[in-house]
């Protein structure tokens, strides 16, 4: 099995999981391997390093001096999200759609017809998802009901095994 470091062109970094060489290049030569965040097809291997698990090996850490009195990580913002490494962000962020997409019903193109439902007490309020033109969003935020875009990869649109 070969775990690849691979990124898109937008930035983002992800592993790629594939039985040989041939495989990973069979994937990428069919159009298959694609960003799971943005969904790009542009995608390129990065260099990576073998790791290697030496026994008796220890692992160097951040003093605790240092971690106790706030000098462990720069943040130059004051914003302690700011300060994760962008791996970190990219799980929080698919962590969260996974969540989102558990935790709603998906109506469709008829997501402003059920938010002002709901909104104005005709139907029972629930988490709901869908999809609405920036015109209809805008019309849902001046009547005043909370909405927020969330751009869902496509691998999570369809039932996955």
């Amino acid at each position: 099995m070969k775990v690849l470091d691979l990124q898109c062109l937008q930035g983002h970094s992800f592993e790629g999981w594939f039985s040989s060489e041939d495989d990973f290049q069979a994937q990428m030569g069919g159009g298959l391997l694609t960003c799971p965040l943005c969904g790009e097809a542009e995608v390129a291997k990065l260099p990576s390093a073998p790791r290697l698990n030496l026994s008796g090996a220890t692992e160097t850490s951040v003093p605790a001096k240092a971690e106790a009195s706030g000098q462990a990580q720069t943040n130059t913002t004051g914003d302690p999200v700011a300060a994760l490494p962008p791996q970190m962000l990219q799980a929080a962020w698919l962590h969260m759609v996974r969540r989102v997409m558990a935790n709603t019903e998906d109506v469709g193109q008829r997501f402003a017809e059920e938010a002002r439902r709901m909104h104005y007490g005709e139907s029972e309020s629930r988490g709901i998802r869908g999809q609405a033109s920036v015109e209809q969003t805008e019309e849902l935020l001046d009547e005043g009901i909370a909405v927020m875009p969330l751009p869902v990869p496509d691998g999570f649109k369809d039932n996955l095994q």
